[in-house]
Parts: C-alpha cells; sequence; structure tokens
C-alpha cells in the first residue's frame, strides 16, 4: 500500500495517515517551506518540491512505485473558494481555483484504488468541484462527499470542512464522529508556559507571541472571553469599526474562551486583529505553537529546524493552510475501514 499527498503542505494530512497505519510515500508541494517539516516529522515520506501542473503521470506512478493498492490524496489550495474571493475571482478554470482540474488529471492518468480530497465547504458551489466529482463517476468510482466538522473529529477548533472519498472497490464514507463533545482550549494549551506578547519561550521557539502596539495591549486587557470590540470603551474602537460598513465585523479583535472549540485557524492566526486570537487569559494573541496545536499538530512536532529563523508569515501560512492532523486520522481510518470491509485484491 502507498498513498501519495498532493499539495501537502507541512504534513498534517499525511501525519494523520501515518498515525493511522497508512503508509505514505511522498508529498507533493510547491512551497519549499513545507521541506522541513514535511520531512523532519514524517519518516520516510519523501517531500517533492513542484508545481502539481508540472508532475507527469510516469513521474506520479514513480513515487507509487510497484504498490500493489494505492491511495492518491490532497487538498487543493482553498483561498480560491473561499467567500471572501468569490468576490474577486469569478473564473474557476484559471489559475489556482484550476488545481482540482490538474487533481482530476493526475487521478485519471494513474487510477489510484482510493482518492480523497479535503477543502473549504463553499468549494462545492463550483463547476471546477462537480466537474471533479464527474470524472472520478465517471472512471467508475463510487464517490461520497460532505461537509465534516472537525471538532466532532477531536480537532479542538470549530473548522468545517468539505471532505470527499472515491473508490473503485464500492461505497466508501466518513466514519461517524468520535467526539460527542468537542475538545475544548482549555484542554488543548492550557498547560503551555504563560507568555507575554512579543516573548518567545526559551525551550521552544515556536511557543512564541507577537508583539502589541499599547494601543491593542490596552483593547486586549478590556476584551472578555467570548466577547467582542463591541464592549471596548468608545475612545478604543478603531476608526474602521465606527463606519457603518465595519458593525458586521465583531468577529476580530477578539479573546478565545477556555471552554469552547477554538475559531477556524488561518494563515494570519497569530495576529490578535485578524480574529478572535487573543488567548483566553494572557493579554496576547495565541502563539505559533497553540495554533499548531489547537490545528491538532503534535506539541513536538518541528516546524523549523533547531537553528532556524521564525517567520510568523510563513509559519503562519505552513500552519493555517494545514489539514488538522486529528481530522487526517478520521479520513485515512475512513479508508482503513473501507478496505476492511470489499475485497480489493
Amino acid at each position: 500500500m502507498a498513498c501519495v499527498d498532493l499539495f501537502c503542505g507541512a504534513g498534517g494530512l499525511t501525519h494523520g495517515f501515518i498515525l493511522e497505519g497508512l503508509p505514505v510515500v511522498a508529498g507533493i508541494d510547491l512551497d519549499p517551506a513545507c521541506r522541513f517539516p514535511y520531512e523532519e516529522n514524517n519518516g520516510q515520506a519523501k517531500f517533492v518540491e513542484r508545481d502539481i501542473s508540472k508532475i507527469t503521470i510516469d513521474e506520479l506512478e514513480a513515487l507509487f512505485d510497484d504498490a500493489e493498492l494505492r491511495i492518491l490524496a490532497g487538498c487543493a489550495p482553498c483561498q480560491p473558494f473561499s467567500t471572501y474571493a468569490q468576490r474577486y475571482e469569478l473564473d474557476g478554470k484559471d489559475g489556482k481555483w484550476g488545481l482540482l482540474y490538474q487533481f482530476a488529471r493526475l487521478a485519471k492518468g494513474s487510477m489510484p484504488d482510493v482518492i480523497t480530497m479535503e477543502n473549504v465547504p463553499t468549494v462545492a458551489k463550483h463547476e471546477v468541484f462537480r466537474d471533479f466529482v464527474d470524472t472520478l463517476e465517471r472512471l467508475g468510482y463510487e464517490v461520497w462527499y460532505d461537509v465534516v466538522d472537525s471538532s466532532r473529529y477531536g480537532v479542538p477548533q470549530m473548522r468545517r470542512r468539505m471532505v470527499l472519498l472515491a473508490s473503485k472497490y464500492g461505497s466508501i464514507e466518513m466514519i461517524p464522529p468520535t467526539h460527542a463533545k468537542p475538545k475544548t482550549v482549555r484542554q488543548a494549551i492550557r498547560r503551555l508556559r504563560p507568555l507575554s506578547a512579543g516573548e518567545s519561550a526559551p525551550r521552544d521557539k515556536l511557543h512564541v507571541a507577537s508583539t502589541l502596539s499599547e494601543k491593542n495591549l490596552e483593547r486586549i486587557r478590556v476584551s472578555k472571553p467570548g466577547g467582542t470590540w463591541r464592549d471596548w470603551p468608545k475612545n478604543l474602537v478603531a476608526d474602521c469599526h465606527r463606519a457603518d460598513s465595519g458593525r458586521t465585523y465583531p468577529g476580530v479583535y477578539g479573546r478565545m474562551e477556555w471552554d469552547k472549540p477554538a475559531p477556524t485557524m488561518t494563515t494570519q492566526c497569530y495576529g490578535f486583529g485578524n480574529g478572535r486570537f487573543g488567548h483566553p487569559e494572557q493579554d496576547r494573541a495565541i502563539s505559533l505553537r497553540e495554533a499548531a496545536i489547537l490545528q491538532s499538530f503534535p506539541r513536538d512536532y518541528a516546524f523549523i529546524p533547531k537553528d532556524g529563523e521564525v517567520s510568523f508569515k510563513v509559519l503562519g501560512r505552513l500552519i493555517g493552510n494545514a489539514v488538522p492532523v486529528d481530522l487526517g486520522r478520521a479520513i485515512a481510518r475512513s479508508i482503513n475501514q473501507h478496505l476492511a470491509s470489499v475485497a480489493y485484491r
């Protein structure tokens, strides 16, 4: 058995697969920053730094080598399918929107036994997704897809995602939720060392909080867990929020709540002003390590070498774009249960 992970990023999906016993032989991504965390944390899995559109069928076949059972997985970059992006990009066949067509091209050329894809829920509204499903069905795959709540699979975060599963061997679907109650922020990060804004933990370079201006320090000090900037004194409310156009954005400049799941981690989850990313009680935004843990990465998952430089922008991108590890585990478990129930040889 062998799996290839397209658009692998820092390895969230791959790591989940490996933890569930699905061997991943390679991950492909265009971002060179993914190489270290992908290879450092995922055993023998090889990182291939390539544009997916340039990967040939022969190259993909070579990665699968002589595996008797092949799994093709991937999460095409989701920003083109987000609600925000829809206001600016309308043509689903060009640019990043077209990456799902490249996924379909590789699936058609290699005909793996099982295919899985993860993305934002709104991808289902677009022609490119319908074309992807139609392609798989015409090739003879049984296709299942639905929006799942990651918090019901052990991810301490409210993250709704579209998951697709397809098989040559009959009906396949996501396993039922594994958690009756979501994991909370408290359960995930309460044991980490306290920090001040701008401080870094001495033994973990990733446990570092971004700096805050004096104004934002004043703002977070008066912010309530689960509250909004509407709770602040008027002198602290930003001009953009005073305007009519800004009154509908209460989710920025907010603190998380200890006993609820975190909000969806984004590529800018390290910034207090970028969403509800304030620590529940410390006067700072969450650290990069806390964001990674809320994405269900293990506490010791290495994102940079010991002598590497911490870049909030780069690491925020790797963490925010990742498939949560525990969602990857649930997808892998779904594939394992399906394969155990069918005569695929």
